[in-house]
């Protein structure tokens, strides 16, 4: 370990082989840095941290501080972050409440600079967060989605695979996967075409994802109806079984 000598870490703390900590950062009891994981100055890693392997945290972040929440009554709760997630300048991380118990970012995560991730958000794998999008307690942005800059999220949201949401605008409501979200209110801007192609998705899953969105965005049918006639007529693949159960699942309801 290389750990500059201004800065505070607690005997309690267990940091891995090979974990550096640069000058003026704190890090308190009970946290857990594994191997290999860069953490740069002025930073504060509060008491409930778990951070995995070969992470970059970067200037003055502030990770796992208490959950922004009246209703949270002291509960032991953490805030775990997993491999190889990079953190960048200023985010703010607070750990979960007694509801889901922790705060959760993925593996292979890139949160740009001035994110804040609230309380009892989950956050899944290789997941890009631009720069200042700010979440509510209690969202979830499934894998390989992505969120543009100066984005609020609104609390209890879900962001499906694959999804992207553009720059600027509010997110009130579900985000199913697969898709492009923009405008203001927040709407469906076609199928994440380019996104899934560089992701590997054939032609004919793409047509299949864009005939099922068909109906449910570009038919006079409601939702329900929507999604009743893609299981009676499409035989739907897996990843159109997918969009149909985030559908179902939602509590929101989705983006128009």
């Amino acid at each position: 370990m290389k750990i500059d000598q201004r800065a505070v870490v607690s005997p309690e703390a267990e940091l891995g082989e090979g974990v550096s900590v640069g000058p003026f950062t704190i890090i308190e009891d009970d946290v857990v840095v594994g191997p290999g994981t860069q953490i740069a100055s002025g930073i504060v890693i509060a008491s409930g941290t778990r951070i995995g392997e070969e992470c970059q945290i970067h200037h003055g972040a502030v990770l796992g501080t208490l959950p922004q929440d009246y209703k949270f009554k002291g509960e032991d709760t953490i805030l775990e972050i997993g491999d190889r997630t990079v953190v960048r300048e200023y985010c703010t991380l607070n750990r979960g409440t007694a509801d889901r118990g922790k705060t959760l970012v993925g593996n292979d995560c890139f949160l740009m600079a001035y994110v804040h991730v609230a309380h009892d958000c989950w956050i899944g794998n290789e997941v890009i967060l631009a720069n200042a999008v700010n979440m509510a307690g209690h969202v979830t942005i499934e894998d390989f989605a992505g969120v543009g800059g100066i984005v609020p999220i609104h609390q209890f949201v879900r962001v499906g695979r694959y999804a992207f949401i553009g720059g600027g605008y509010r997110v009130p409501k579900d985000v199913p996967p697969y898709i492009l979200a923009a405008g203001e209110p927040l709407r469906f801007a076609g199928v994440n075409v380019i996104g899934l192609r560089r992701r590997g998705f054939d032609s004919e899953t793409l047509l299949q994802l864009r005939q099922a969105y068909k109906y449910i965005y570009k038919s006079n049918l409601n939702v329900s109806q929507a999604v009743k006639k893609i299981e009676e007529e499409m035989n739907p693949i897996p990843e159109v079984k997918e969009v149909i159960d985030f559908i179902k699942r939602s509590e929101r309801g989705i983006i128009k």
